[in-house]
């Protein structure tokens, strides 16, 4: 067989023109491809050093593993077809940059795959949402196994179940939590079938018409969906396939967590919430190389939809939002300092943060007390908390029909009108201290205690219900005569009993004994229909300030929450600031009871939204803040925040006797724990690579230090957002109160042993044999203590095991 032909080029023949550059094909290389920007990059900057520069140090260079999706302290052997030249610092020119918009934390960017062409594909292309469908299968199994076995109210069931029952009656109510979890509640009801006639009595049977069980299956529905959120945040965290896992199994296996979801309580929603912003959250920061797409503006709007929901359902979403408010101030930051970015993109990212994590927040918070209000237009039990012209609307007051024209000898009630103000309000209980006089306070209820009549001064001849009608007008001096007791509103030069500042304001003498001391000087601000041109003072329409003749100091009543002995009600005092700006020396006319005169008109009273809103959430603070321990009240639930993470008390949720099924709120002790130590450790290991950082030793590339901390950020600002503003909150606490706080915790534990084993350069089957032993210690933790989340069933003595610290009540009484 002949040779193949070789043609042998000699070179260009004598008398040819050279052949110029534009006669070759040119071939256009793409300048953002990271192996040609980059290499040419390094080439242009070794040929501008001069030869003397070079030595050994800085022309050998590291290759090391690049992935931004490796948490581990050593080279991992994922992502390491990615790879790039560390010169250890010494070397600036020839570092390489970070491709534009490259996210070096989280999840790893990969293209879609092309559409399947087979079922088989399909399958294959999707074997990734196996695992946590499993682990949902397995969450239905927990949450939903014997939901129905205590046929009883169990614990707060008391508090919600009440309060989605006047949903279903339309009456409106008043709770310190925000209204959309109990809409829910309502909601749930309704999808049930239950007609809101149960009053939910603590330990109460539910009656055969209560479909208890359902109700409880709809919000454990919310306690189902926490465990595939928490193995796809771990997902678009960047962690390992083995750390999914453990994040999965921890959030399915813990029994608190298990025991919350499974009865008629808020605690569901307010987690599921809580996960479903987080993971929004991780989703955003995975967009964050492709700002401005349809994906980005997505995620973005999820968060903030979600912040809106969680804080909707409890305040506590505040801490998650705080959260997010630190991710996103840190990414505005580094945004800030890239000189690469336009000022229109800059401008552009503040503006997004603002319209979605910040307005449709708040928007979505307020649609939830629109629908509230929409929902509740009847009259109920928490009326007075609201303004009186609130009130006027519902159907089924008579504020409306009341006579509008306030004369002398009018029976009435006076609301106070600064925010979160109550009703004026007199009981037989008298100061332990001060002038120990009958005491005064703003109580939020409807109360006979509450009714006041309008009498002249004691110089002036006595009332006569059978004289000329004497209409009340501005500058009128006026007794205000308790009805039940009969004594005279009064006021002294006594320090009041919680602001110090203020006199004193208390009830003396009765219908025939009194002094100068009972006179009030009636100061008109305005009136909502007739402007401050106000020729007769009206119910419900004319804000008014009462002065003391005497001392000249002014009705006061802000929010200062009396103690004990004074019932937790709102302080009255008389201050001697004469602000006429001060809205809580403001005072309205509410009830009105006469019957020489005729009865007001409906079209009259209208009231704002946005006040009504405001009003209803200065209410809940003050409610809230006046949830505050008993020293004279032994309180066996409650227990400290730093009783929590290290399970030192747990709660006990319904009765303890024999022939009930008994559940008590306690964690899983290997998860709860383990979490805690991680949080602890923690701030040793960053401590420690800061330290070896500084003495230039290299355990990680830059990439996975960024993805080390971006990760760990999340765990650890989360989990203190969440903990530490218990310690100066004054209410009273319970453990559930670190259910929100524990997810986060569970993240660094799940994350620490990622980054050490999972991500390292372990051998596979050693860690197989650590995931073991994890998964392992989780589930049988687990089975043990099932019980306290399934029901223990007859006496409690006959189980042991269950009490791992004496501190745990299970077994005393």
């Amino acid at each position: 067989m002949r040779p193949s032909q070789v043609q042998i080029d000699f070179g260009t023949p004598p008398g040819t023109s050279p052949r110029t550059s534009s006669e070759f094909e040119q071939v256009h290389y793409p300048a953002s491809h990271p192996s040609y920007s980059s290499t040419t990059e390094i080439y242009k900057h070794e040929e501008l050093l001069p030869l003397h520069y070079m030595n050994e140090d800085t022309s050998t260079r590291r290759r090391v593993a690049r992935g931004p999706g490796s948490s581990g302290g050593f080279m991992s052997d994922e992502h390491e077809s990615e790879m790039h030249y560390d010169d250890e610092g010494k070397d600036v020119y020839s570092k390489l940059r970070h491709a534009k918009g490259r996210v070096s934390s989280g999840r790893v960017h990969k293209p879609p795959p092309p559409p399947p062409a087979s079922i088989s594909e399909f399958i294959s292309q999707n074997l990734e949402h196996l695992p946590p469908a499993i682990y949902t299968l397995l969450s239905c199994w927990t949450r939903f196994h014997r939901i129905g076995y205590a046929n009883t109210v169990i614990w707060d069931e008391a508090h919600f179940g009440k309060f989605g029952s006047h949903y279903l009656k339309r009456e409106f109510y008043f709770d310190v939590h925000p209204p959309l979890g109990k809409m829910l509640v309502g909601l749930a009801g309704l999808l049930s079938g239950y007609d809101g006639h149960f009053e939910f009595k603590s330990g109460e049977v539910y009656d055969a018409n209560v479909p208890y069980v359902a109700m409880r299956v709809m919000m454990a529905t919310f306690g189902v969906a926490l465990v595939p959120l928490g193995w796809y945040t771990a997902v678009e965290l960047g962690m390992s396939s083995w750390a999914c896992h453990l994040v999965a199994l921890m959030v399915l296996c813990d029994v608190a967590w298990l025991c919350i979801s499974r009865f008629i309580l808020l605690d569901s929603m307010l987690l599921f919430f809580t996960f479903t912003t987080v993971f929004f959250l991780t989703k955003f920061h995975n967009q964050q190389y492709q700002s401005f797409s349809f994906d980005w503006w997505m995620w973005l709007a999820f968060t903030g939809i979600s912040i809106g929901c969680v804080t909707s359902v409890k305040w506590i979403g505040l801490f998650v939002t705080a959260v997010v408010g630190l991710y996103t101030i840190e990414d505005l930051w580094e945004k800030f300092g890239d000189l690469r970015m336009s000022n229109r993109d800059q401008i552009r990212h503040w503006t997004a943060r603002v319209l979605c994590l910040i307005l449709l927040p708040i928007t979505v918070y307020m649609i939830s007390f629109k629908m509230h209000f929409l929902i509740l237009n009847h009259s109920g039990p928490g009326d007075s908390t609201m303004s009186s012209l609130f009130q006027a609307q519902l159907v089924g007051n008579d504020f409306a029909t009341n006579p509008r024209d306030v004369a002398f000898g009018s029976k009435l009630t006076l609301k106070g009108m600064g925010w979160g103000g109550g009703l004026l309000h007199s009981h037989v209980q008298t100061y332990p201290v001060g002038s120990t006089q009958q005491q005064i306070t703003c109580y939020h209820y409807k109360d006979d205690n509450n009714h006041w009549t309008v009498l002249p001064t004691w110089e002036e001849p006595e009332y006569n219900p059978n004289s000329e009608l004497r209409f009340l007008q501005n500058g009128d001096v006026i007794r205000l005569q308790h009805v039940a007791t009969t004594r005279n509103l009064h006021s002294h030069s006594v320090a009041a009993p919680v602001t110090k500042l203020n006199n004193e304001v208390s009830c003396y003498g009765n219908s025939t004994v009194g002094d100068f001391h009972d006179y009030w000087v009636v100061e008109v601000v305005d009136d909502i229909k007739e402007g401050t041109d106000v020729s007769r003072i009206h119910s419900l329409t004319t804000r008014l300030r009462f002065r003391h003749q005497a001392m000249g100091c002014y009705l006061y009543s802000a929010n200062a929450v009396l103690p004990p002995w004074g019932f937790k009600q709102l302080e009255v005092s008389c201050t001697k600031e004469n602000d006429p700006e001060d809205m809580h020396t403001y005072w309205n006319v509410e009830s009105h009871w006469n019957d020489r005169l005729p009865p007001g008109d409906a079209k009259f009273y209208k009231s704002s939204f946005f006040r009504d809103f405001w009003h209803l959430n200065v209410a809940m603070m003050t409610s809230n803040n006046a949830l505050i321990p008993d020293p004279d009240k032994e309180d066996i639930l409650a227990s400290s925040p730093t009783d929590w993470p290290w399970m030192r008390l747990g709660l006990r949720m319904c009765g303890w006797g024999d022939h009930q099924p008994k559940y008590y709120l306690l964690g899983t002790p290997v998860i709860w724990w383990g979490s805690t130590v991680s949080m602890i450790a923690a701030v040793i290991v960053v401590s420690v690579y800061l330290l070896r950082q500084q003495r230039k030793y290299i355990d990680m590339t830059p990439q996975q230090w960024d993805h080390f901390l971006y990760v760990g950020k999340i765990a650890a600002y989360g989990w203190f957002l969440h903990y530490f503003p218990f310690f100066i909150m004054g209410r009273v606490t319970y453990v559930h109160h670190y259910l929100p706080t524990l997810y986060f915790s569970v993240i660094m534990f799940a994350h620490l042993l990622d980054h050490f084993i999972f991500s390292a350069r372990w051998k596979g089957s050693t860690k197989r044999v650590a995931f073991g032993i994890c998964a392992f210690l989780i589930v049988g933790n687990f089975w043990w203590f099932r019980g306290m989340a399934w029901g223990i069933d007859g006496p409690i003595n006959d189980y042991w095991g269950l009490s791992l610290r004496k501190t745990w009540n299970i077994y005393n009484a």
